[in-house]
């Protein structure tokens, strides 16, 4: 299956560059500069980022109070897991 791999290498390459945006976010809050808008953070969250902003999110204590923040976030996760959960089980199906 190519596309799982595809798919894997995407997820860490995402997760990669939505870590790297949290770190540097957390430095210039902590600085008192211009943050990263938290839309962009959403949208690398969405397009499979998201474990690596989890990750980020406990390594760095950042956007860990703002539940608005986190109510976005948790739907781009749930989203996420009913795609997989969704083609995991049209896979299945189709096997039988």
């Amino acid at each position: 299956m190519p596309w799982l791999a595809i798919i894997l290498a995407w997820t860490a390459l995402t997760s990669l560059v939505a870590a790297c945006a949290y770190w540097a976010d957390k430095r210039r809050a902590r600085a008192g500069r211009r943050r990263t808008r938290e839309r962009t953070l959403h949208l690398l969250s969405l397009v499979g980022g998201w474990p690596g902003a989890f990750i980020a999110q406990r390594a760095f204590r950042h956007k860990t109070r703002d539940v608005r923040f986190l109510i976005v976030y948790w739907a781009t996760v749930a989203l996420h897991l009913t795609i997989w959960g969704v083609a995991l089980w049209l896979i299945l199906r189709t096997a039988q």
